[in-house]
């Protein structure tokens, strides 16, 4: 058989605290609600775009052999990861502008629960 809320004490909300009940507050506030990017994962996947670029520039153009194309692909990827990582970062700073305009204000309920006072033990 299951308790039903309208005569059951456990479902009763509007009573007040008594002496073996902690004491409860709540504050509604005005907040701003709106997506924000992960700043990280556009850096990360921007500099693994960055490299993926300097691989096929390099591999585009044919390398000297004294130097090597692992060298050479080496040499230009200290320019093409941090490249890549500067074009994530501006993809996320554009696309956080862009998603300030579609931010929504809501109503938020904090509730604070005060713990029971210790019984003193006897």
């Amino acid at each position: 058989m299951t308790p039903e809320p309208d005569t059951d004490p456990q479902f009763d909300t509007g009573a007040q605290p008594g002496p073996h009940e902690p004491s409860r507050s709540t504050v509604e506030t005005e907040v701003t609600v709106r997506r924000i990017p992960r700043y990280s994962r556009f850096l990360i996947i921007g500099a693994g775009l960055g490299a993926v670029a300097t691989f096929i520039l390099t591999a585009s153009f044919p390398s000297d052999p004294k130097v090597g194309f692992g060298a050479l692909f080496g040499y230009f990827l200290i320019f093409g990861v941090p490249a890549g990582f500067v074009m994530g970062a501006l993809v996320a700073i554009v696309l956080d502008a862009g998603l300030k305009r579609r931010a929504r204000t809501a109503l938020a309920e904090h509730t604070t629960v005060d713990p029971l006072p210790d019984e003193p033990a006897s």
